[in-house]
């Protein structure tokens, strides 16, 4: 079986490794979506291992041809142990989904985090394409980042460039100092002010934890609602003016479930520059185009550095 579907054109297979579904994705060498299934997200290790195996046999049987495996991932991989950490699917922690998948699967594969993955796909041919350095943002249940740099995602030596979301937030005022207890065991992270829940909590009190309507609700006079976002907006102005002054890149794209509030659009571009180390500032601050499917097309394109650069040749 080839990895080929014809002369000069290579197969790439995305897998998007969801909380609730997981998914694969054919592209050609255009960059063109060829094939498309999902299934139920396992909820146990071994049942992800053939969970994925499965998609990937699957798409290759339609396909007739074998191709490229990139993963998005919750979480990373330790460089050294080469172990799964950080994921909120909490099975996947401590085990080399990578090595066990490669066994699996008969060929190396990529695994990335899904904010990688997001900003590969936007970078390639979404609200990012033409730019050199791309910073993609996932804003939903977490916070997320992703850097790619000439259409090569930045990971760095261990593995956890662009982790913004768990920095402190920049600039807090008395109020918020020191800031909310976060998951990761530190107070005061970005993702602990800027994730969905934490928005919705602040409009509505603890226990809130979807802020989907907030913004209809501040468009209709409710006081609290807009107060909360406009305090979010802040916040985040300020988290992504700290992206400015370390990585100055040509273009920040928004992902996840907040991306999707018109008022940052307009809010952000005006905020920002408050805080940024220069007299000058014109980042322009756009979504994500390809929206909830830009992890799996990040995804497949997690070989698009040429495979045989790592000793494989399908």
């Amino acid at each position: 079986m080839s990895w080929r579907n014809g002369p000069g054109t290579a197969w790439r297979l995305g897998i998007d490794l969801g909380g609730t579904k997981t998914e694969v994705v054919a592209l050609d060498e255009a960059g063109a979506v060829r094939l498309r299934r999902r299934v139920a997200s396992a909820r146990d290790y071994p049942g992800t291992i053939e969970a994925i195996a499965g998609l990937v046999e699957g798409a290759e049987a339609e396909l007739g041809a074998r191709g490229t495996v990139g993963i998005g991932i919750p979480g990373s991989e330790n460089p050294v142990t080469r172990a799964i950490r950080g994921a909120n699917s909490t099975w996947l922690n401590g085990r080399p989904l990578g090595v066990d998948l490669a066994a699996r699967l008969g060929r190396p594969v990529r695994l990335s985090n899904d904010a990688n993955c997001l900003a590969m796909s936007e970078a390639a041919d979404g609200a990012g394409e033409g730019h050199g350095v791309v910073f993609a943002v996932i804003l939903g249940t977490g916070v997320g980042g992703g850097l790619v740099v000439n259409n090569r995602i930045v990971e760095g030596r261990n593995r956890v460039a662009a982790e913004w979301g768990h920095n402190p937030l920049p600039w807090m005022t008395q109020a918020e100092f020191p800031g909310p207890a976060c998951w990761c065991g530190k107070p005061g992270c970005i993702e602990s002010f800027l994730c969905g829940p934490a928005l919705a909590a602040d409009a509505d009190g603890p226990g809130a934890r979807d802020a989907s309507e907030l913004p209809a609700r501040a468009a209709a006079g409710d006081a609290r609602a807009k107060a909360a976002l406009d305090r979010h907006a802040d916040r985040l102005a300020r988290a992504l003016a700290s992206v400015v002054n370390l990585l100055d890149p040509d273009v920040i794209v928004l992902g996840g479930g907040l991306s999707n509030m018109a008022h940052l659009y307009e809010d952000l571009p005006r905020l920002i520059p408050r805080h940024v180390f220069s007299d000058a500032y014109s980042t322009p601050v756009v979504r994500a185009v390809h929206g909830d499917s830009s992890g799996v097309l990040g995804a497949a394109r997690l070989w698009d550095d040429a495979p045989r650069e790592r000793g494989w040749t399908p």
